[in-house]
């Protein structure tokens, strides 16, 4: 057995504790660079603990999904600033575009150097600047893995940054930041957390020890996604719904994923909708392939057993098999706030080429088994 396992340098989680983040810093931090979402007001009070720990600030909005105009701009204005500290507050794309700001900083050249697919695809030969990842959701994981997904509009596609040096510095994962989430948001990012936690675990590249992490994710978002996703507040349900995140993340960075996100990746590019809507409205079609192939091919291999765990730990029966599991998980997307594939804009017309571009999808590649055009092709049809 062969393996490799990495995360963010230190992760510090609680209720709270993004007000502390400067204990976290390095005392020769003089000037921080950060990312927010749309409305960096929200954040003020975190923004003034900085001032009175007498760090310069310099801040820059993230009004999209992360592109390749949008980071350009970013990079911009932060080399100007020169900063020795990138900070990310906010959601997937806030952290996204900061890891990939905070490796910029530190290589010469730009963004389209080091793309893969659509750019030259170098690698980066310097570690990023520190950089300190405080998410604002709970479902990307992004505040520990090593890669950024950036849409090129130019090509209608997501593709991404990646390299070991992007693992942020610190992961600062603080529950009273998603409180005021809106219940729709709460759906689709926790479902994403859920999925990374599956897919992670069901992937050919799994290990011990992402294998136990994404167990412990999955069990924490199946208590918690219903309670979460409610107008009245669950702290308890927000909490752990932060940590089965953070094990996503962690889980997916040490054993990629599977064909949910090998194709929400370039659907993303192709219509705009949110990441976890986009994977939430995948996930039974491509499970149920998943499933009955692997019955067909090696009904007692591993696979099928993880399939069973799987459904033990989501139903609470200690001896439900694989099929038990899809059952569940289609009577929680029932209850969450979600949208079919269809609503979200998806076409019958663009099956061709989501079936194309997600055979290159890194994704694609930790599916559990191997998938073929035309299995790719029914998944999407049945997701209409």
């Amino acid at each position: 057995m062969n393996f490799s396992f990495s995360t963010a340098n230190s992760i510090h989680l609680g209720d709270g504790i993004a007000k502390n983040l400067c204990n976290f810093l390095p005392e020769s931090t003089k000037r921080a660079f950060i990312l927010t979402g749309k409305t960096p007001a929200r954040h003020q009070f975190l923004m003034g603990r900085l001032a009175e720990n007498d760090i310069e600030t310099a801040l820059f909005p993230v009004t999209s999904e992360p592109t390749t105009y949008l980071i350009s701009n970013a990079l911009k204005n932060a080399r100007t600033f020169q900063p020795d500290t990138v900070i990310g507050l906010g959601g997937g794309s806030v952290i996204d575009t900061g890891k990939a700001l905070a490796a910029l900083l530190n290589n010469d050249g730009e963004l389209l150097d080091y793309l893969e697919i659509v750019g030259k695809g170098k690698p980066l030969l310097h570690p990023s600047i520190p950089y300190m990842a405080i998410p604002t959701t709970a479902g990307t994981g992004s505040e520990v893995t090593r890669n950024s997904v950036i849409g090129v509009p130019d090509s209608a596609v997501k593709v991404s940054l990646r390299s070991p040096y992007m693992i942020p510095r610190w992961a600062v994962v603080d529950p009273e930041l998603t409180y005021d989430l809106p219940p729709e948001i709460s759906a689709y990012t926790g479902m994403d957390a859920f999925i990374q936690c599956l897919e992670a675990y069901l992937s050919r590249d799994a290990n011990p020890l992402s294998d136990g992490i994404a167990l412990q994710g999955l069990q924490r978002a199946s208590l918690s996604l219903r309670a979460a996703c409610q107008p009245k507040l669950d702290k308890a349900a927000k909490s752990d719904l932060c940590v089965a995140s953070l094990c996503g993340g962690i889980a997916l960075a040490n054993a990629k994923l599977g064909a949910v996100h090998g194709f929400a990746g370039p659907i993303g590019g192709m219509i705009e909708a949110p990441h976890g809507a986009l994977c939430a409205s995948l996930l039974l079609p491509v499970l149920r392939m998943n499933y009955d192939i692997v019955m067909r091919r090696e009904s007692d291999g591993e696979t099928s057993r993880k399939f069973d765990q799987v459904a033990q730990i989501l139903t609470g029966n200690p001896t439900a098999k694989g099929s038990y599991a899809i059952a569940w998980i289609e009577s929680l997307l029932k209850d969450l706030p979600l949208a079919p594939l269809s609503e979200l804009g998806f076409t019958e017309a663009m099956i061709p080429e989501a079936v194309k571009k997600s055979t290159q999808s890194s994704s694609m590649k930790g599916n559990p088994i191997d998938l073929e055009s035309a299995d790719l092709r029914e998944i999407l049809e049945e997701c209409l």
